[in-house]
């Protein structure tokens, strides 16, 4: 897990105001994308991106300024990772194309657990839905 820590954190220093602002005009299609993922081994990763989405979606529209940015930086990382169409694991592969994405997005739920499930809560989401679990 120490590995994709640390991927997330090199990655999410590369997100700059300007990039949040260009991926927040992309985040409707992306919400589009996500909502079809259906992937058994793991049935959380769909809601969990949407989440997020929401979450940056917030951030971007000035209605969740209390986020610490980098929060929003890894949620977009782990957005654009799961966007990606070549990442380390392809998506066709079966059983295996989401464990990637879903770890990405898993590690930065684990790590930025305090500040998601309070905004979670004020969404009127249940956390544990979301969940930080496959």
């Amino acid at each position: 897990m120490a590995e994709i820590v640390d991927f997330i954190r090199r990655g999410s220093m590369l997100i700059t105001p300007a990039i949040l602002e260009k991926i927040h005009r992309k985040l409707p299609l992306w919400k589009a994308e996500y909502s079809q993922i259906q992937s058994p081994e793991y049935p959380h990763l769909a809601e969990q991106l949407m989440f997020l989405v929401n979450v940056v979606e917030d951030f971007a529209d000035g209605v969740a300024k209390d986020i610490p940015y980098v929060t929003i930086a890894q949620a977009i990382f782990a957005l654009s990772y799961a966007h990606k169409s070549v990442d380390i694991i392809p998506d066709t592969v079966p059983e295996l194309g989401h464990a990637d994405d879903s770890s990405v997005v898993r590690a930065v739920l684990i790590q930025n657990e305090k500040v998601l499930a309070k905004r979670a809560i004020e969404q009127g989401r249940n956390w544990s839905r979301i969940t930080s679990k496959p």
